[in-house]
């Protein structure tokens, strides 16, 4: 039963995406700021820093299953989401092998990555001509905002979820054995 509470999450999180917009002021919405939820890429960045050990990669799996869900039920273009969030929190996977697990490198690689994340959606839309924003305009309307938003999520989501998943990184280990 508990191998199905990560896939849970994640999909509440794919469910509450589509609905985060309703939940911001309407003057957030009415402006040009452009402010895109990624709460389960938030969620597999807690994934990879504190329940992931090095030799497991469940985030990075769940980073491409997930994203191809965000692509099927959310965008146009198949695959956009779910290279991103699998490639990115590969990377951030490989870093924190060589890091603690604390507040200080999560907020870190939370503005990394979500930066890295939405900057590779933003590319390769461009590129698929799904959107002809200005780099300028995408720096300052979509990814500024995008990036703080989600670290403000990041941040009332810390506390708790770092311990839960610790937990459940040692009853994994320890079923393992």
């Amino acid at each position: 039963m508990k191998r199905l509470y990560l896939p849970l999450i994640l999909f509440i999180f794919v469910i509450l995406e589509g609905v985060a917009i309703k939940l911001l002021p309407p003057n957030f919405v009415m402006s040009d700021l452009l402010i895109i939820p990624h709460w389960v890429f938030v969620f597999l960045l807690f994934m990879a820093i504190f329940y992931d050990n090095s030799q497991t990669y469940f985030s990075v799996l769940y980073g491409a299953l997930f994203g191809m869900l965000i692509d099927i039920v959310y965008t146009g273009v198949l695959g956009v989401y779910m290279f991103s969030y699998a490639f990115v929190i590969y990377v951030v996977h490989g870093i924190v092998k060589m890091l603690h697990g604390n507040i200080l490198v999560t907020i870190i690689l939370g503005i990394v990555g979500i930066s890295l994340t939405d900057f590779i959606i933003y590319l390769i839309f461009s590129v698929v001509g799904l959107t002809d924003m200005l780099i300028d305009d995408y720096m300052l309307y979509r990814l500024l905002p995008t990036v703080i938003a989600n670290l403000l999520f990041l941040l009332v989501l810390y506390p708790f979820t770092k311990n839960r998943l610790l937990k459940w990184q040692d009853e994994q280990i320890s079923v393992n054995r």
